[in-house]
C-alpha cells in the first residue's frame, strides 16, 4: 500500500453499536482513510471470514477468535479499543420450571454453548471455576458450532448437540441444564439466571479483580498496520472521535469500552489465563505480544 493523496479506502466490518455511530455514518471522517462497511447487523457471523478469508482490513473481532487466530499464525494486529464489553453473570441461566438450581450443583450436568470459543463461554466458564469452585472437566458441555478459527476443535469435555437442535428450545425441554443465552433471551419470563443476584455477583467481581469482560476488539490486517501506521493511528482516534460522540462513557459509569494497553491489561491477562485453563489455546502470552510496535502505542 503506497501513500496517496486520495483517502485510502478499507473494506471494514463493524456491528451498529451506539459507540460506533459516528464512525459509520460519517460524522467523524479523516482525509487519510475511508470505510466500505459490509451490512453485517450480526458481525459474529462474519467471523469465519475475518480469519479464515482475511476478507476485511479493519474489522471488529472477539478476542478469544484472536487470540486463536494469533496462535494458528493468521495475520491480524490488535488495537487496544474495546468495541464489545459487558459483565457476563447474567448470561447463564437455567429454566426454574424444572427446579433450582446453583453453580455449585453443576458437576454432572449438560451446559448448553453456541461454542466453546466464544468469548462469552471463556468469561463465563472461568467464572464458574474461580468464583465458584466449579470443575469444568466435571460439566458436559454442549456445543452447537465450531469455533471461527479453523483447526480449532472443541476442548476436551465438549460434545456437539445433534444437528436440528437449538439452545433455548434444548433448555425449556429439559435436555440441557443450563446454557449460556443470548442478550434477547435474558426478557424471557421462562429463564432465570444460574448465577444468584447477578448485579451483586458482578460487584464483587470488578472489587476483587479490577477488571471488566470485553469481548470485542478492533483488528487490522497485519499489512496495514507495517505499511500505513498512519492510517492505523487515524482508525483507532476516529474510534475514539465516534465513542465520544456516543457520550461515552457516561459520567460515573464504569467504561465497558476501554481504550489502551494499559487499561485493557487486567482484563487480558485474565482472559489469557482463562482461554489458557480451557484449552483455548495452546500456551500462555503476554499482552505485549498482542500489539505491534504501531498499536501498541495506541491510548
Amino acid at each position: 500500500m503506497s501513500t496517496s493523496t486520495q483517502p485510502l479506502k478499507l473494506h471494514s466490518l463493524m456491528g451498529n453499536h451506539a459507540h460506533a455511530k459516528a464512525l459509520k455514518s460519517g460524522a467523524v471522517s479523516s482525509p487519510l482513510v475511508t470505510f466500505d462497511f459490509v451490512d453485517e447487523k450480526t458481525p459474529n457471523r462474519a467471523f469465519k471470514r475475518v480469519v479464515r478469508d482475511l476478507e476485511f482490513d479493519f474489522c471488529e473481532l472477539a478476542i478469544v477468535t484472536y487470540l486463536q487466530a494469533r496462535a494458528k499464525g493468521v495475520p491480524l494486529v490488535m488495537l487496544p479499543a474495546t468495541v464489545v464489553g459487558r459483565y457476563q453473570q447474567p448470561f447463564i441461566a437455567y429454566n426454574p420450571a424444572r427446579g433450582l438450581l446453583k453453580p455449585s450443583e453443576l458437576h454432572g450436568k449438560r451446559i448448553g454453548v453456541r461454542a466453546s470459543s466464544q468469548t462469552t463461554v471463556a468469561w463465563i466458564r472461568g467464572i464458574l471455576m474461580h468464583e465458584y469452585g466449579v470443575d469444568l472437566q466435571r460439566v458436559q458441555w454442549i456445543s452447537y458450532e465450531d469455533a471461527h478459527v479453523a483447526d480449532c476443535p472443541d476442548p476436551a469435555g465438549f460434545t456437539r448437540a445433534p444437528a436440528g437442535k437449538e439452545l433455548l428450545q434444548m433448555l425449556l425441554d429439559g435436555e440441557i441444564d443450563a446454557g449460556v443465552v443470548t442478550e434477547k433471551d435474558l426478557d424471557d419470563p421462562r429463564l432465570a439466571s444460574l448465577i444468584p443476584e447477578p448485579k451483586s455477583a458482578i460487584a464483587a467481581w470488578q472489587a476483587k479483580y479490577g477488571a471488566v469482560h470485553i469481548n470485542h476488539i478492533a483488528v487490522v490486517k497485519a499489512s496495514l498496520s507495517a505499511e500505513r501506521p498512519d492510517v492505523v493511528r487515524e482508525i483507532h482516534r476516529l474510534l475514539k472521535e465516534s465513542k465520544a460522540a456516543a457520550g461515552l462513557p457516561q459520567p460515573g459509569s464504569t467504561d465497558l469500552l476501554p481504550y489502551g494497553v494499559e487499561n485493557n491489561r487486567r482484563n487480558l491477562e485474565l482472559l489469557i489465563q482463562y482461554s489458557v485453563e480451557q484449552g483455548l489455546i495452546p500456551a500462555a502470552v503476554s499482552v505485549d505480544s498482542l500489539f505491534d510496535a504501531t498499536t501498541a502505542a495506541l491510548l
